[in-house]
């Protein structure tokens, strides 16, 4: 058995929304440039396998039929639905939208199915992670949430308890939407605040569907400029305590890397370094309390050749138990690759460890990221047995 498998093919950069959009199918070429330039592609703990279309009947597991017919449509006739969110500036349309978006679905969607039998313990979709996508219209660049339907999979196979870990400098509402009412999902999403930023929602009241479901929706919505330090603080703060007391059977993580300083479409400014360190924390969180089951998805992330490159090539590493040194050169053929294109490469992977100051010192009300996780621990630790003031 392979320790983790990477679904991939060409096909995936068929999602392309056209020339000037931010989500730029060149993010993920770079991407499986840099994975293969570092030799990844040649570790015995890594497979790759094709990413095949997903059917109708998988892809209404999370979405209503009439709008998976009417993302057939439009991507065929080229007509905008915007009832549906199909044709606006988001998500315009583009022929084949369907098939492109069906493939990634039905990527993640298969790496669920081979981690709950035990085919492998790791999955990683790059090309996956679309958390925006409600069940009946196209959000923030996401026609089909593969994250969703491969959370959907696991429970129809059997799984009683999920987490779905959610990094993206945006809220998950996608997801959480989906799940809001469902006690076997657990979803965590840090995210910038949604007063200053896309979709405008997670705030850390939002905790669930109020009954069983009630503290199953946790939203951690930090400030503008949070460092990578700060980031990883309020992660720490809440995310181990709630993952041990739900004791997931498998662990879903979106790894959306524009929470970058760099990243056009975000106020964060969270580092290479940061991002990778919460993939081994994912990872980690895996093996303590999954048996290892850990599905690995990317999702947004603009800064297509110095950041989201980096970031997601690290996580194929780290699914590979193969994790990459910080401060590593990148290897000058992927660097003349990048720069064949006009873009500027990145020299080397991040710099080092960030260190940041744990919950356990203290908690300062004067600070606007501590007031945040502060809120969170409120509104949801009570709902799991938890004080929020010591747990």
């Amino acid at each position: 058995m392979h320790l983790a498998r990477l679904v991939w093919s060409p096909r995936l950069l068929e999602y392309d929304f056209g020339p000037g959009h931010p989500m730029s199918p060149t993010r993920l070429d770079l991407t499986m440039r840099l994975i293969e330039a570092l030799g990844l592609l040649d570790r015995p703990t890594l497979e790759v396998a094709d990413a095949e279309l997903a059917t109708d009947a998988m892809i209404e597991t999370v979405h209503d039929a009439d709008y998976v017919a009417a993302v057939r449509r439009a991507g065929t006739t080229l007509e905008p639905d915007l009832a549906r969110g199909l044709g606006t500036d988001d998500d315009p349309l583009f022929l084949g939208m369907h098939e492109a978006a069906a493939r990634q679905l039905g990527g993640s969607v298969a790496l669920a199915g081979a981690l709950w039998t035990g085919e492998i313990a790791h999955g990683v979709n790059v090309a996956g992670g679309m958390h925006h996508a409600m069940p009946g219209a196209a959000s923030g660049f996401c026609v089909y949430n593969d994250a969703a339907a491969a959370i959907r999979r696991l429970l129809d196979l059997g799984a009683e308890r999920v987490t779905y870990l959610d990094f993206d400098a945006h809220h998950g509402d996608g997801v959480e939407a989906i799940f809001w009412d469902d006690p076997r999902v657990l979803t965590i999403s840090i995210h910038e605040d949604g007063r200053t930023l896309f979709p405008g929602t997670g705030a850390s009241a939002d905790v669930g569907l109020a009954g069983p479901a009630e503290g199953g929706a946790v939203n951690i919505p930090v400030p503008p400029r949070t460092s990578g330090a700060e980031w990883l603080r309020a992660i720490d703060a809440v995310v181990p305590a709630l993952v041990r007391e739900f004791r997931p059977q498998a662990i879903v993580s979106q790894h959306g890397c524009d929470a970058h300083g760099d990243d056009p479409l975000s106020h964060l400014n969270v580092s290479v370094d940061a991002q990778i360190t919460a993939q081994q924390w994912a990872h980690s969180l895996a093996h303590e309390h999954a048996d290892g089951r850990w599905l690995a998805l990317g999702g947004g992330g603009y800064a297509v050749s110095d950041v989201v490159p980096l970031v997601w090539a690290a996580l194929v590493a780290e699914a590979a138990h193969a994790p990459l040194d910080r401060g590593r050169e990148l290897p000058a053929t992927w660097r003349a690759a990048v720069e064949a294109l006009d873009l500027e490469a990145a020299h080397t992977l991040g710099s080092g460890e960030v260190r940041f100051r744990s919950w356990r010192d203290g908690f300062d009300p004067a600070d606007a990221v501590d007031r945040a996780v502060q809120a969170t621990r409120r509104a949801v630790y009570p709902h799991w047995g938890l004080d929020p003031l010591h747990d």
